[in-house]
């Protein structure tokens, strides 16, 4: 009895020990104040954060992003865009033109730590701080920093005066502290590529000249004192006199805080369907008037798909902003370049938007894993702008039976290029912008979709759901994606995680051979020519135009997923990644077959489709 008893002790212990933790985040509160010079495009900034250690471990140093100060010549991002063999057009070597006036820089005046001066250096872009009292696991503590900065030149995302003219786009433009979690501090230099932070709360006051409209991802606090969104409503407005306005917003349990300011401004919003409140900021009086004045009901109507199949949007206000250089995404906001017809603003609108489900609520680390972000937002975004041509929202536009078709195209590119890099790469180190684009955007779009092929519609789309629910203000990884479908699925998933993502294995299956085995039967010989392997759905259509599936669950499933669609399947046997080949037998004689084809639907990202099929030949 006392040996079972110590035994199951030990147990208990070992198990203990190799539990899985709960996954814990950092907590930050940021208060900040800045006093804005627009003519000299710089500001003045104090920043009072309070930082929560809820991590196990003792810090010693703590890192700041100093986005600004990659706007210089020599930095890493300008050395980086001038050596890489293909350059963003947007970047090239603009930044080693800047003159001393058009550069972006961030100098810290002062910071202390629970009142007292810490040292501190900085490194282009990153803050190295080095603390006199470490901070020590559950405890909070307080930095006060004081700060100049001035405004590059619109080069990428940040900056001042874009191509259309738009003064200020406020992104990146804070000394932000930088995250720590299970993986340690993420302190990555800045070279305009991804972005990752620490769950937190904002409140920050903008003083700037009050000829200025300013437009934040945040909920405005005094509306009638700045006269926001009281054009037209004739109300008594409470502003106060001098040359400038104290804009004053705050930000819930967001990771960002972007804003932009100009005086051409014009502000429209509506209540969506979801009760949330949607703000459109553009500058008013050109050609592109009428498109943005027709965006807000299809938004509306974007966002009800939205929450339908990925999850219910958190928070009670959005806006959509003319700035930045092209679209980026932030925490309640997005700034777009807002020169476009109706259907390429909504289309900007959309991805952008959706950044909101797989970046700004669910926050996974961009630079490890861009493709669940990049990628499940582009594969959002064919869904969402397939409903809405197929809704009549967007003129001159059809919807397709699959919209996902040019990322698979896009992708098997990619694949036969000879330049792809696995989607574990970092971010910042592709070779190429090529690789790095279609990997992050394409590939990781082909990863849901070609999902769903593997476990079925029905428990793909529920488990998109519940990934969102689960790990939403949680910072995902690759690993928690792949277990949400293996328990929505009941299926075992590692394996795909492990081909698709950590390497550059294709997927090729071809009809090698297909003859009589006797009168009554037909066999048919599959062959594996790319290196990974895949479950089969194989379709055979008769002379008299009856279909049947034949599916070939693979092994490393342990099962296999349920019927769709179509009246007949059959369950074949198992096979297993190791096997060049794969045969099974029709119970028909071929002179009735007319067709059979591996994976009709084309959800398997097969790089070359030609193979896949045999048809008889009369």
């Amino acid at each position: 009895m006392l040996k079972k008893t110590l035994a199951l002790i030990f147990l208990i212990c070992s198990f203990s020990l190799h539990a899985q933790p709960e996954r814990w985040q950092q907590r930050a509160r940021y208060e900040m104040n800045i006093d804005m010079d627009a003519a000299a495009n710089r500001y003045h900034g104090t920043q009072h954060l309070q930082y929560t250690n809820n991590s196990p471990d003792t810090l010693t140093r703590v890192f700041y992003h100093l986005y600004f100060n990659a706007f210089q010549p020599g930095s890493m991002m300008d050395v980086r865009s001038r050596t890489i063999s293909d350059p963003d057009g947007r970047v090239g070597d603009r930044i080693s033109k800047l003159k001393p006036d058009e550069q972006g820089w961030i100098k810290v005046n002062s910071l202390k730590h629970d009142g007292k001066d810490v040292r501190f250096e900085v490194s282009e872009t990153i803050l190295e701080v080095t603390l006199e009292q470490p901070i020590l696991p559950g405890s909070t503590t307080v930095f006060d920093m004081v700060w100049d900065a001035q405004v590059p030149l619109q080069i990428r995302r940040s900056g001042r005066d874009n191509r259309e003219g738009v003064r200020f786009s406020m992104t990146q433009w804070y000394p932000k502290l930088c995250e720590y979690d299970y993986q340690g501090w993420h302190a990555n230099p800045y070279i305009a590529r991804e972005f990752y932070g620490v769950w937190g709360d904002f409140d920050v006051k903008i003083t700037i000249d009050r000829t200025y409209l300013v437009a934040a991802g945040a909920y405005l606090q005094n509306p009638q004192e700045v006269g926001f969104g009281y054009e037209t409503a004739g109300t008594a407005l409470k502003i106060p006199s001098g040359d400038k306005l104290t804009w004053h917003f705050t930000a819930p349990n967001v990771h960002d805080f972007a804003w932009t300011a100009d005086p051409d401004y014009t502000h429209n919003s509506i209540k969506a369907d979801d009760g949330s409140v949607m703000h459109f900021v553009w500058q008013k009086g050109n050609k592109y008037d009428e498109a943005w004045e027709k965006l807000p009901p299809i938004m509306n109507r974007a966002r009800s798909i939205m929450n339908e199949h990925f999850g219910k949007y958190p928070y009670r206000e959005y806006y959509f902003i003319q700035g930045g250089d092209g679209g980026m995404e932030y925490p309640l906001a997005t700034l777009v370049t807002g020169n476009r017809g109706l259907n390429s603003l909504v289309g900007v609108a959309v991805h952008e938007q959706l950044h909101s489900w797989y970046q700004m609520v669910l926050g996974s680390n961009e630079s490890l894993y861009a493709w669940m972000d990049e990628g499940f937002t582009s594969y959002a975004e064919d869904l969402v702008m397939n409903e809405l041509a197929r809704e009549g929202l967007l003129p001159g536009r059809n919807p397709v039976e699959n919209p996902f078709a040019g990322e698979y195209s896009a992708y098997a590119q990619l694949a036969t290029s000879g330049a792809e890099e696995a989607l574990t790469t970092h971010a910042d180190h592709f070779t190429t912008n090529y690789a790095y684009g279609l990997a992050a955007y394409v590939k990781g779009a082909v990863f849901l979709n070609q999902l769903e092929y593997v476990i079925g519609k029905t428990a793909f789309e529920k488990g998109l759901l519940r990934y969102f629910d689960t790990w939403k203000f949680k910072h995902p990884n690759a690993n928690d994606v792949i277990r949400v479908f293996e328990k929505q699925s009941g299926l075992e998933l590692d394996w795909y995680r492990e081909d698709w993502v950590n390497t550059t294995n294709t997927i090729d299956y071809a009809i090698d051979t297909v003859y009589a085995g006797d009168r009554q039967n037909t066999h048919v010989e599959i062959g594996r020519m790319g290196r990974m392997a895949m479950p089969l759905d194989i379709v055979v259509t008769y002379q008299d135009g009856r279909e049947e599936m034949f599916y070939a669950p693979l092994e490393s499933m342990r099962g296999e997923k349920p019927a769709e669609g179509m009246e007949k399947r059959t369950v074949l046997p198992d096979h297993r990644w190791v096997d060049p080949q794969y045969g099974f037998t029709i119970p028909a004689p071929m002179d009735q077959i007319k067709r059979i084809e591996i994976d009709p639907t084309r959800r398997m990202a097969d790089v070359d489709f030609d193979n896949n099929v045999w048809e008889r030949k009369l």
